[in-house]
């Protein structure tokens, strides 16, 4: 198939988001990078993508793109919520923002959060096993750890109550979908955004009256203080983005990377018998298997990035996944192999959109694998996992285990 066919079978079937591997070396053939329809351009090289996410020129789909490329867009509430994040800001806005929301993500306050993981990943283990004891002796990994353990912790960042934690889960899933490039249930996603807007509000107002050591509490103080700093439509849109990106791309690595192992068991006795390789392991299965796949940029001006010639308008599609497959990066990309030298992949981004939750997630990630591997010496696959229908935030919806 041709380059056009191919993306248009990665981004419009269920088939090619379900095994976009294949699509992604039939771009490659092309070249790095290669046109794919009237202004619209993919990027499969390693070099080229990374060029592309740290290249100020390209910008993301701000408001005012927005406004302009895709008129009444803000009656879709999802969009609203998530729009006037970090995500989807340009300078200077962006960095203005990012700089407030980054103090949560410090190496100090990261560290001392580390023991505090620990204790909810064994929390969870135990309940798996508790659940697994009392029916048939299988669990689903997804449901009952990759999805709970990450929503825990951002809840936790943010300062959500216990009690309302488990709610979250379907929320910001239906909210990331607006993420994806295309497939997307607006009555789903808008009512969930409505909900997680609603609640939010709320929370503000008791976090005003009553502050405490959390982010929310820290965000309402600088809103409060100066509204120049951060709009009440900053924090909230920020706010919904730390809890669906804090939640679904830590999940895709743990459910990802789990099935890694199960499908190789020699990786999964190697890692069980030293567990002091995990960080190897973790950077590995970001490479091989990235939890976020695709993002884009354009540009308003015609420019030259990476030997490419852009033309003023165009739509840049950044294949992460493809460049963290890149031969010319990477010795045998397609052999999962954590003893693989300088294997720092594209899987958070690169440039002034680099993931600010990096950190966290591969905390969460080195924290889980070798628990899991030692509470539970005979995990095995007890079915087939369900992958999710995404390709910008790809992972499994369910992954039945034997524990």
């Amino acid at each position: 198939m041709d380059a056009a066919e191919a993306f248009n079978t990665l981004l419009g079937t269920e088939a090619g988001r379900a095994d976009p591997y294949p699509l992604y070396e039939a771009l490659r053939a092309d070249g790095p990078t290669v046109a794919v329809g009237p202004s619209m351009i993919a990027v499969t090289g390693f070099a080229e993508c990374d060029r592309v996410l740290r290249d100020q020129r390209m910008l993301v789909h701000d408001v005012a793109y927005m406004d302009r490329m895709w008129p009444g867009w803000d009656a879709q509430s999802s969009l609203v919520a998530i729009n006037h994040s970090i995500l989807e800001t340009n300078p200077p806005d962006h960095e203005r923002v990012r700089r407030l929301v980054s103090g949560v993500f410090t190496p100090r306050r990261l560290a001392a959060m580390r023991e505090q993981v620990a204790r909810l990943a064994a929390d969870l283990a135990d309940e798996m096993a508790i659940t697994a004891a009392a029916g048939d002796g299988t669990v689903d990994f997804m449901a009952a750890y990759a999805y709970l353990l990450p929503v825990n912790v951002i809840c936790e960042l943010l300062g959500i109550p216990d009690a309302d934690r488990a709610w979250f889960r379907p929320i910001a899933h239906e909210i990331a979908a607006t993420v994806e490039p295309i497939n997307i249930d607006f009555d789903v996603a808008n009512a969930a955004a409505d909900s997680l807007t609603k609640y939010y509000d709320e929370l503000i107002g008791a976090r005003r009256a009553q502050p405490r050591d959390d982010l929310i509490s820290a965000l309402v103080a600088v809103h409060d203080a100066d509204p120049t700093q951060l709009s009440a439509t900053e924090l909230m849109s920020n706010l919904v983005l730390l809890l669906v990106a804090g939640f679904e791309t830590t999940t895709n690595l743990l459910g990802n990377g789990l099935w890694l192992l199960l499908d190789r068991p020699d990786e999964l006795a190697a890692l069980r018998a030293d567990p002091s390789r995990t960080n190897a392991y973790v950077e590995e299965m970001l490479r091989f298997d990235s939890p976020v796949q695709v993002t884009s940029r354009w540009t308003p001006a015609e420019l030259t990035v990476a030997d490419l010639h852009v033309p003023a308008g165009s739509e840049v599609f950044a294949l992460i996944a493809a460049g963290n497959r890149d031969p010319r990066r990477f010795d045998r990309p397609d052999v999962f192999d954590p003893n693989r030298a300088n294997n720092a992949s594209l899987s958070f981004g690169a440039g002034a959109h680099f993931c600010l939750g990096q950190a966290l997630a591969r905390m969460e990630a080195q924290v889980a694998f070798p628990l899991l591997l030692d509470r539970f010496p005979d995990v095995a696959p007890a079915g087939v996992p369900e992958r999710k229908d995404r390709i910008t935030l790809r992972g499994y919806a369910s992954m039945p285990l034997h524990v």
